[in-house]
């Protein structure tokens, strides 16, 4: 059966008369067109023809701007927040920002770790409603409770614990946790005691000929002498120390739960002279968990987190909770020689990926 379309009345013609001619004809050519193959092959031929006819420039500026507008739609659709950045992008991070050797100092005034103002949360939640954007809601109801009340968190915190600048709600405080909390990545750092120990010997040998060597920091103490050698500070690397310390930097980069990307980061070896008292203080949140692996660790040490005291031994990790108050001295003879421990933040492990996803961009180095 062919269909055949009806022949226009008198009073469509004379409509068709007030069209332009060149729509005239095509109605006409419509309206007189059967669905046969001779009226398909004329249709395609035409179609050619007048693809033939438009500008060449024209057709190639859309066709680019179909391809991008593709492409972009695809982007989106798979983009998904960085859980953690590796230490080789923080690396190239670093030395694109100008990082110096040594001690990794936060030039930014707007930075949320080391600016304490008034307008912090309300920096807080605009951080949030950025990522949300971008994201997703979903899972973030921690978060947002936590910013909105964090005055009313951090003001009602008992003395034991009082994070300096962030408090997630709901997570379960205790100054020490067990090795089983994170337990990938305490045996994995166990498992490479004797090639971090080897790298700290190595660098530890230029003390004798200067008394602050490159890389190193020397910070404050009511007594005693505390230095660090940091590989990651406040999420940030320091690429010249790295390049010393090849091997353990390359084993950061094999932890599963390592803070890597945000301010809360860090990565160092720690070194306490005898005779050394570390006053006591607190971190600045509860969303990670400190480990310090012991290097050398003489008698007469101790930490002390919350009231409880606890010794370090070589070759073995300690986890706890800096946002508790702690302090660490040694208290041993001159001859016994340092306290050497490598320390790593790792992600508190009641923390959840979609909110340390969202922690990494709320708390991002320099935003």
């Amino acid at each position: 059966m062919v269909w055949v379309p009806l022949s226009p009345t008198s009073s469509d013609r004379r409509a068709l008369l007030h069209t332009p001619s060149t729509t005239t004809m095509s109605l006409e050519w419509l309206m007189d067109w059967s669905w046969s193959l001779d009226g398909l092959r004329d249709f395609i031929a035409t179609g050619i023809q007048s693809f033939r006819d438009c500008d060449a420039t024209a057709l190639v500026a859309v066709a680019c701007l179909l391809v991008l507008f593709v492409w972009y739609c695809y982007h989106v659709g798979r983009e998904q927040p960085r859980a953690y950045a590796t230490v080789n992008a923080l690396m190239q991070s670093a030395e694109a920002n100008g990082v110096q050797n040594g001690f990794v100092y936060c030039h930014s005034p707007e930075c949320v770790r080391c600016s304490h103002h008034d307008g912090l949360n309300q920096k807080l939640y605009h951080n949030l409603q950025e990522y949300a954007k971008r994201y997703s809601w979903s899972g973030m109801g921690r978060i947002h409770k936590g910013i909105r009340e964090q005055g009313r968190y951090l003001n009602s915190r008992p003395s034991i614990q009082k994070p300096e600048v962030f408090f997630l709600p709901d997570l379960p405080t205790t100054p020490y946790f067990s090795r089983d909390a994170q337990k990938h990545d305490v045996e994995l750092l166990e498992r490479n005691f004797q090639t971090i120990l080897c790298e700290f010997e190595t660098l530890y040998k230029a003390f004798s000929n200067c008394s602050l060597p490159q890389g190193w920091k020397m910070n404050s103490t009511p007594s005693g002498e505390w230095f660090t050698f940091y590989l990651v500070n406040q999420g940030m690397c320091v690429p010249r120390n790295c390049r010393r310390c090849p091997r353990t930097y390359r084993l950061l980069g094999s932890l599963r739960t390592c803070i890597g990307n945000n301010v809360f980061g860090n990565a160092c070896i720690s070194v306490l002279s005898p005779g050394t008292v570390i006053a006591e203080h607190y971190g600045p949140t509860n969303i990670r968990i400190r480990c310090h692996l012991g290097l050398k660790t003489p008698s007469n040490c101790e930490l002390v987190v919350g009231g409880e005291p606890q010794c370090w031994a070589e070759g073995r990790c300690l986890l706890f909770d800096d946002s508790f108050l702690h302090t660490a001295f040694h208290e041993g003879a001159p001859e016994e020689g340092p306290r050497v421990v490598f320390m790593v933040d790792l992600w508190h492990p009641n923390v959840a990926a979609a909110e340390r996803q969202a922690l990494d961009f709320i708390f991002a180095p320099g935003r």
